[in-house]
Protein backbone atom coordinates (compact mmCIF):
# COMPACT_ATOMS: atom_id res chain seq x y z
CA UNK A 1 0.00 0.00 0.00
CA UNK A 2 2.49 2.50 -1.30
CA UNK A 3 1.43 5.73 -1.02
CA UNK A 4 -2.16 5.06 -0.57
CA UNK A 5 -2.83 7.82 1.41
CA UNK A 6 -0.67 10.28 -0.47
CA UNK A 7 -3.09 12.06 -3.40
CA UNK A 8 -5.56 12.66 -0.61
CA UNK A 9 -3.15 14.16 1.51
CA UNK A 10 -2.21 16.72 -0.88
CA UNK A 11 -5.92 17.51 -1.81
CA UNK A 12 -6.37 18.22 1.30
CA UNK A 13 -3.56 20.14 1.55
CA UNK A 14 -3.89 22.05 -1.56
CA UNK A 15 -7.62 22.73 -0.64
CA UNK A 16 -6.44 23.91 2.87
CA UNK A 17 -3.63 26.16 1.24
CA UNK A 18 -6.31 27.45 -1.38
CA UNK A 19 -8.92 28.47 1.48
CA UNK A 20 -6.18 30.17 3.62
CA UNK A 21 -4.44 32.35 0.78
CA UNK A 22 -8.21 33.27 -0.29
CA UNK A 23 -9.05 34.51 3.14
CA UNK A 24 -5.12 36.27 3.22
CA UNK A 25 -5.69 38.13 0.29
CA UNK A 26 -9.44 39.15 0.86
CA UNK A 27 -7.59 40.19 4.33
CA UNK A 28 -4.94 42.87 2.55
CA UNK A 29 -7.62 43.74 0.21
CA UNK A 30 -10.60 44.66 1.77
CA UNK A 31 -10.95 47.75 2.62
CA UNK A 32 -10.69 48.98 6.63
CA UNK A 33 -12.11 51.92 8.12
CA UNK A 34 -13.72 51.06 11.37
CA UNK A 35 -15.87 54.59 12.66
CA UNK A 36 -18.18 54.51 15.47
CA UNK A 37 -21.09 55.33 13.03
CA UNK A 38 -20.20 52.17 10.81
CA UNK A 39 -20.16 49.73 13.81
CA UNK A 40 -23.49 50.82 15.47
CA UNK A 41 -26.09 48.33 15.08
CA UNK A 42 -28.18 48.80 11.80
CA UNK A 43 -31.90 48.27 11.92
CA UNK A 44 -33.61 49.71 8.72
CA UNK A 45 -31.94 53.09 8.96
CA UNK A 46 -33.48 53.42 12.38
CA UNK A 47 -31.66 53.28 16.05
CA UNK A 48 -32.42 50.27 17.88
CA UNK A 49 -35.46 50.00 20.58
CA UNK A 50 -35.28 47.12 23.34
CA UNK A 51 -33.32 44.49 23.84
CA UNK A 52 -32.00 42.70 20.81
CA UNK A 53 -32.94 39.08 22.85
CA UNK A 54 -36.26 38.00 23.03
CA UNK A 55 -37.93 34.61 23.48
CA UNK A 56 -39.98 33.12 21.08
CA UNK A 57 -42.48 30.76 21.43
CA UNK A 58 -41.12 26.84 20.90
CA UNK A 59 -44.37 26.44 18.80
CA UNK A 60 -42.22 28.19 15.88
CA UNK A 61 -39.29 26.44 16.05
CA UNK A 62 -41.36 23.14 15.88
CA UNK A 63 -42.98 24.48 13.66
CA UNK A 64 -40.64 25.22 11.14
CA UNK A 65 -38.74 21.89 12.23
CA UNK A 66 -41.93 20.34 10.73
CA UNK A 67 -41.86 23.01 7.62
CA UNK A 68 -38.46 21.74 6.85
CA UNK A 69 -39.00 17.96 7.05
CA UNK A 70 -42.15 17.71 4.84
CA UNK A 71 -40.41 20.46 2.61
CA UNK A 72 -37.23 17.78 2.06
CA UNK A 73 -39.39 14.67 2.32
CA UNK A 74 -41.29 16.99 -0.94
CA UNK A 75 -38.20 17.20 -2.76
CA UNK A 76 -37.99 13.31 -2.96
CA UNK A 77 -40.71 13.41 -5.04
CA UNK A 78 -40.21 15.25 -7.91
CA UNK A 79 -36.92 12.72 -9.01
CA UNK A 80 -39.29 9.84 -8.70
CA UNK A 81 -41.67 11.52 -10.89
CA UNK A 82 -39.62 12.41 -13.20
CA UNK A 83 -38.29 9.61 -13.99
CA UNK A 84 -41.34 7.26 -13.54
CA UNK A 85 -42.13 5.85 -16.86
CA UNK A 86 -39.09 4.68 -17.50
CA UNK A 87 -38.74 3.10 -14.04
CA UNK A 88 -42.03 1.53 -14.24
CA UNK A 89 -41.22 -0.06 -17.67
CA UNK A 90 -38.05 -1.77 -15.84
CA UNK A 91 -39.44 -2.56 -12.39
CA UNK A 92 -43.53 -2.54 -13.07
CA UNK A 93 -45.99 -1.78 -10.38
CA UNK A 94 -43.17 -1.91 -7.74
CA UNK A 95 -42.13 1.92 -8.18
CA UNK A 96 -45.46 2.87 -7.53
CA UNK A 97 -46.55 1.03 -4.70
CA UNK A 98 -43.09 2.08 -2.80
CA UNK A 99 -44.20 5.82 -3.76
CA UNK A 100 -47.47 5.04 -2.33
CA UNK A 101 -46.15 3.58 1.01
CA UNK A 102 -44.09 6.58 0.85
CA UNK A 103 -46.62 8.56 0.78
CA UNK A 104 -48.91 6.67 3.21
CA UNK A 105 -45.82 7.43 5.89
CA UNK A 106 -45.83 11.01 5.13
CA UNK A 107 -49.39 11.66 5.59
CA UNK A 108 -49.21 9.65 8.92
CA UNK A 109 -46.28 11.93 9.81
CA UNK A 110 -48.88 15.07 8.89
CA UNK A 111 -51.82 13.53 10.57
CA UNK A 112 -49.96 12.68 13.50
CA UNK A 113 -49.03 16.60 13.69
CA UNK A 114 -52.33 17.63 13.54
CA UNK A 115 -53.68 15.46 16.05
CA UNK A 116 -51.04 16.72 18.67
CA UNK A 117 -51.83 20.54 17.49
CA UNK A 118 -48.31 21.31 16.84
CA UNK A 119 -49.67 23.28 13.53
CA UNK A 120 -51.76 25.59 15.45
CA UNK A 121 -49.84 29.04 14.74
CA UNK A 122 -51.30 31.01 17.36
Amino acid sequence: MEGGYGPVAAYLLAGFGLAAATLFVAYILRPHDPYPEKLTTYECGCEPVGEAHTQFHIRYYIFALIFVVFDVEAIYLYPWAATFRSLSSLLGSFVFIEMLVFLAILVAGFAYAWRKGVLEWA
